[in-house]
């Protein structure tokens, strides 16, 4: 049987997955494929410690470029992540004509162009299923199971850290910090937590997303970024008695020539099937032209997840090879016509803004009067009857749908007028 060479860069925790796979499903991989997938070299700067899968100490080196020049590598599997040595090392494998498979999300996010465009030239793959949403496939889907239809919006939980603690939040009314440490002992999120909590995680994911959807390479320039952090348990609390949970959402959208690509927390309704997507696992619902409304659910994260996708890829590309018909995929599909992303202040959504007003006379008069000179329409208000330090009151106003820049220069107003003891709250609405 025809043998397949692997050379793995990266070995921590999904890469011992990958190897665990690999040989614990060998024969299974042998008889779908039909050929042998055989792990040559594997490069890590700590070959002594035990991953806890069995490895013949003779392929281990810290020299990554040991293992994309020898000539027994068929096929390089990066999990270094970042984008420092690994993109040096993803693009000297491409130069070398070897097939990557990747999972590195920040390196496709913000290097993308060079990337893909190294990989088209040399007329390899590029294969990174597992750089969004772990064990979710996702991006197969996109490049393949709906490649003939338009994608008119995508809504993502791509990252488990935030969903986590918004589910916690949400179900005992725990506060974001003590939830936060909570998850830290419970290794569900580093201990620095930034690229979770405030957003770039998604925010990477969704470039890729939306690049796949929309046939070109959005900046993360481009891209709003609104994480969790400091979100407060009064607003998860005032979410759920009207009737909504907030979630962390990749929001990815065309509207005729301008898309939009955004990561912010959403109030979600609780009759929709994202609001039911708790804990640390990721969804992502796909609204196209033919296929309708499909959602994706699964574990977005985590060793197994994660090395299964990349063994999926990694079964393509070795099909590819042993049939010496690669694909050549595109990594960003070229899109029909010229695209921009739209500016988020020309946004429309509707909103949840609480405000912390004064309580006297007139106090409520004065912004809802700075709100429709605006033109931000109110369709419902709710006053708390729960006096906060200095005599003021939460006040929840729900919006119909309105300009993010109007709303901006209303709230800018208010805060102004001296009748909120804070900066007003603002959070968008799912519709």
């Amino acid at each position: 049987m025809k043998q397949i060479g692997i050379g793995l860069l990266g070995f921590g925790t999904v890469g011992a997955g990958v190897v665990d796979g690999l040989c614990r499903n060998r024969e299974i991989l042998m008889h779908r494929l039909g050929v042998e997938l055989v792990l040559r070299r594997i490069a890590d700067v700590d070959i002594d410690r035990d991953r806890g899968v069995p490895v013949d100490r003779a392929l281990l080196t810290r020299d990554a470029r040991e293992v994309i020049h020898d000539p027994s590598v068929d096929i390089v599997i990066e999990l270094i992540g970042g984008t420092g040595v690994a993109r040096t090392l993803v693009a000297e494998a491409l130069q070398a004509k070897k097939p990557v498979v990747t999972a590195n999300k920040k390196l496709l996010a913000e290097y993308g162009e060079e990337i893909f465009g190294l990989a088209e030239k040399g007329g390899v793959d590029l294969y990174f299923g597992a750089s969004v949403g772990g064990g979710i496939p996702i991006i197969r889907v996109l490049r393949e199971g709906l490649v003939g239809n338009q994608v008119r919006r995508m809504l993502g939980i791509l990252n488990g850290t935030c969903n986590y603690i918004l589910t916690r939040m949400d179900t005992e009314g725990a506060a974001f910090d003590d939830v936060l440490r909570a998850a830290q002992v419970a290794g569900y999120a580093e201990a620095d937590p930034s690229l979770d909590i405030d957003g770039f995680d998604t925010a990477h994911k969704a470039v890729i997303l939306a690049s796949l959807a929309y046939g070109f390479h959005v900046p993360m320039s481009a891209v709003t970024v609104e994480g969790i952090r400091g979100l407060s348990d009064m607003d998860v609390r005032y979410a759920r008695e009207l009737g909504y949970r907030i979630k962390l959402l990749a929001v990815i959208c065309r509207d005729g020539d301008e898309i939009e690509v955004r990561v912010h927390p959403m109030l979600v309704p609780m009759d929709h099937m994202l609001a039911s997507v708790n804990q640390v696992f990721n969804a992502v619902m796909v609204q196209c032209d033919l296929a309708g409304d499909t959602l994706y659910y699964g574990r977005g994260a985590g060793r197994d997840p994660t090395a299964s996708t990349v063994i999926g890829d990694l079964a393509d590309v070795a099909r590819n090879l042993a049939s010496k018909q690669p694909r050549h995929h595109r990594g960003v599909p070229r899109a029909c016509r010229i695209l921009h992303v739209r500016p988020l202040a020309e946004v429309t959504s509707r909103y949840y803004v609480r405000l912390m007003v004064l309580d006297k006379p007139g106090s409520l008069g004065i912004f809802t009067s700075i709100l429709g000179r605006h033109n931000v329409s109110i369709s419902a208000v709710t006053q708390r009857v729960v006096p906060q330090e200095g005599g003021h009151v939460p006040v929840v106003v729900l919006t119909h749908a309105a300009r993010e820049a109007e709303l901006d220069a209303a709230l800018a107003e208010i805060h102004a007028a001296g009748v909120v003891g804070e900066k007003p709250r603002k959070l968008r609405m799912l519709d």
